[in-house]
């Protein structure tokens, strides 16, 4: 199995790694383009930072942001939209404009409303787990098992979305590293992704250029790559189906190698 790469493309002045660099819809719409012919599966629209410490800003704001991109991007690329939002007024606008998946890091919780419109729509859902709010989940996290407890939420956010009429192959879960994790937490997710395969559901891994991937050698945002490709290769050798990641070409490139190696360690295996 190919994992699929999801783009970021963050149209918000204070993201973590990029903030402010896309915000002009020209240069948005640039960069969704050459992702796209990087070898991106689908782009991810944001409009909201859901940094560790960042502030809600307001839905008018949010959509003042993604609007304008949206209605040039749907005739500029031919792969899906993925609109990462916690907000049904924003996923609304966005699924008008031809979004097909909804990218909740709050996993339907912060709005109740949302889960409604993806059922209605029949889109396809991320839901991703989050420790607290993105302006308090850093403050001092803490898990007595991390796996477990992540994995006993994605069954209650199964089970919540199928009460609401939803399918259960509509939804892409993702463990949230970063979002309200120790450094430890990071490392034993990346361990463990096999073991939320057992719930039967596509998953996500987005840790690209996050604290976690520069702990071991304090390496800025901007220079992160190694340590985001070390979650990629864990992500193809679990079958995680997607991976969200900033840097496209690198990240696609570095997958057709880990695919053809393990393609000929099958063969050497099925020959023995």
């Amino acid at each position: 199995m190919t994992v699929k790469v999801l783009g970021i493309l963050n149209l918000t002045p204070d993201s973590f790694s990029d903030g402010g660099r896309w915000i002009d819809t020209d240069l948005a719409l640039s960069r969704a383009v050459q992702m796209v012919d990087q070898g991106a599966d689908a782009i991810d629209i944001g409009g909201e930072s859901t940094r560790p410490g960042s502030r809600e800003i307001s839905v008018q704001e949010e959509l003042d942001r993604i609007i304008p991109c949206l209605e040039r991007l749907s005739n500029s690329i031919e792969v899906p939209i993925s609109i990462d939002t916690r907000r049904c007024e924003v996923a609304q606008a966005a699924v008008d404009l031809g979004a097909t998946i909804i990218n909740d890091t709050a996993a339907l919780r912060d709005d109740p409303e949302l889960v409604d419109l993806v059922v209605e729509k029949d889109v396809d859902v991320v839901l991703m787990h989050r420790q607290g709010t993105p302006e308090t989940m850093q403050n001092n996290p803490g898990y007595s098992d991390v796996i477990a407890e992540i994995s006993e939420f994605f069954r209650e956010r199964l089970d919540f979305f199928v009460s609401k009429g939803g399918q259960r192959d509509k939804v892409i879960l993702d463990p949230g590293i970063g979002f309200g994790k120790r450094l430890e937490d990071n490392f034993r997710i990346a361990a463990s992704l096999r073991k939320f395969k057992d719930l039967g559901t596509r998953l996500m891994l987005g840790a690209s250029r996050k604290a976690c991937t520069g702990a071991l050698d304090g390496s800025p945002p901007d220079d992160r790559l190694p340590g985001s490709l070390a979650f990629v290769s864990m992500a193809q050798r679990c079958g995680v189906e997607w991976v969200r990641v900033h840097d496209v070409d690198e990240t696609v490139r570095f997958l057709k190698v880990l695919q053809a190696i393990r393609e000929e360690v099958v063969d050497q295996e099925d020959q023995a």
